[in-house]
């Protein structure tokens, strides 16, 4: 072979040598070059078209139009020419890139293939970017969706996620130890928040067993949580049920002189009691006011299954009171901030504070405690009319579903003893002792 000439131009000369494997074959895979050095890189300049400058065992230089300099490595496997791609200059130095290509062929030595491991290491960063706890988290929670979660308890899965905090919901959830999500627990725990803490690590577990089942994860870390955690006390929802104070609390809500919506979903508490999140996420396409009857569809049910709610005509003149705030489409208690969203599940219980009522002694739940107690201290209902008025669930199918047609026209009658009812209390009549109950 005839020895190159000296030139300055090495890039030009490794160009045609390692383009032309035919008439010089022992050149195939860059064995004979010139070694490059940091000042032939730096004042390489670009040209028409890209050019390659050589190193050593495969290892070259490409120069692009744009002048781009991309480190790349030649080799042979199975007698199929390959290239592999280091990175490019001055991220990655001369140095750096020799030091890559002798990993490289060390590989190549044992068997494997470089371009297929880096192929498939990239592949695997890929996944494993998509596959974090906060991605995986939301995908469960769409599911949960689909399958018929209220949009209320949907919203609560979503808060419980964000309380988590973002440095785990980024983390590969595969990386996730007990320890992390210990950490994380006793941020929220630290602040006195134990049933928070409780519900966060219980989602947070739902998560993990999800990610198991669809085989990105082996294991669930939250298991090894159990009893780590300080135990909430059972607390039960502030709630006024005796009947001369629930009086004062429907004139205090009269008199209330703030937002005229939040006065309107008070009122409105307490003449349907249905729970919060379902009048919160109320729309006007399931308000038949002809008909005096509100449909909730059974994704916005706790127990999955559409609701009927009578309406008194007291619930009928407030709800089209409403429709002339909010009306006729959309939410029927928007957000003050935008139509698009429902009205702050914290709205109602500010309302009673504002009015004075400490949340030991009323919250938005406890309308629905207060309906409970004196419709059955009223004697007046079946037991099972007032379940069903509170959307209880039945574990026995059938039952409910007997029980729910049975009941219609009781629960009818009851709904406009109520509101007459509440009419009386508010007016401060003598309240009269119920009777005993009948048995019906």
């Amino acid at each position: 072979m005839r020895p190159l000439k000296a030139s300055p131009d090495w890039g030009y000369a490794w160009g045609y040598l390692v383009n032309s494997p035919r008439k010089y074959p022992q050149l195939t895979g860059g064995i004979f070059a010139m070694a490059l050095t940091d000042v032939a890189i730096r004042t390489a300049k670009p040209r028409a078209k890209p050019y390659k400058i050589g190193d050593a065992g495969g290892l070259y230089l490409l120069v692009t139009p744009a002048g781009g300099k991309l480190w790349r490595l030649k080799f042979r496997i199975a007698g199929k020419e390959k290239v592999l791609s280091l990175g490019g200059w001055p991220d990655v130095s001369l140095a750096n890139a020799r030091r890559e290509r002798d990993k490289a062929r060390e590989a190549l030595a044992a068997g494997a293939d470089p371009a297929r491991e880096k192929q498939q290491a990239k592949h695997l960063a890929k996944v494993a970017a998509a596959n974090t706890f906060g991605e995986i988290a939301q995908e469960f929670i769409e599911k949960r969706r689909r399958e018929g979660m209220s949009a209320s308890t949907a919203d609560k899965s979503e808060y419980y996620i964000r309380r988590m905090g973002p440095v785990i919901a980024r983390m590969p959830i595969a990386e996730i130890t007990a320890p992390d999500l210990l950490a994380v627990l006793r941020r929220i725990e630290a602040k006195g928040n134990y049933e928070t803490t409780r519900r966060v690590l219980q989602l947070a577990g739902r998560v993990f067993r999800y990610a198991v089942a669809t085989a990105r994860l082996t294991s669930d870390p939250s298991r090894d949580l159990r009893g780590a955690l300080t135990a909430p006390q059972p607390k039960h929802y502030g709630a006024i049920i005796e009947a001369k104070r629930a009086g004062e609390l429907l004139r205090a809500i009269d008199g209330y002189e703030g937002q005229e919506l939040t006065k309107l979903a008070m009122q409105l508490s307490a003449n349907v009691f249905v729970r919060p999140g379902e009048l919160r996420h109320a729309d006007w396409s399931e308000i038949d006011l002809d008909g005096a009857l509100w449909t909730i569809p059974a994704e916005k049910m706790k127990m999955r299954r559409a609701h009927q709610v009578p309406l008194s005509r007291q619930s009928v003149e407030l709800f089209r009171q409403l429709h002339a705030f909010t009306g006729p489409a959309g939410y029927v208690f928007p957000s003050i901030r935008t139509r698009t969203r429902p009205m702050s599940e914290n709205t109602i219980n500010a309302g009673l504070r504002r009015l004075g009522f400490s949340g030991d002694e009323m919250t938005a739940h406890g309308f629905r405690a207060m309906a409970s107690t004196l419709l059955n201290e009223s004697g007046k209902w079946h037991p099972d009319a007032i379940e069903r008025a509170l959307a209880h669930g039945d574990d026995d199918k059938v039952r409910a579903a007997y029980h729910r047609g049975a009941h219609w026209k009781e629960r009818v009658e009851m709904a406009q003893w109520w509101s007459d009812y509440l009419d009386q209390l508010r007016k401060g009549a003598d309240v009269v002792p119920f009777p005993e109950r009948d048995a019906r």
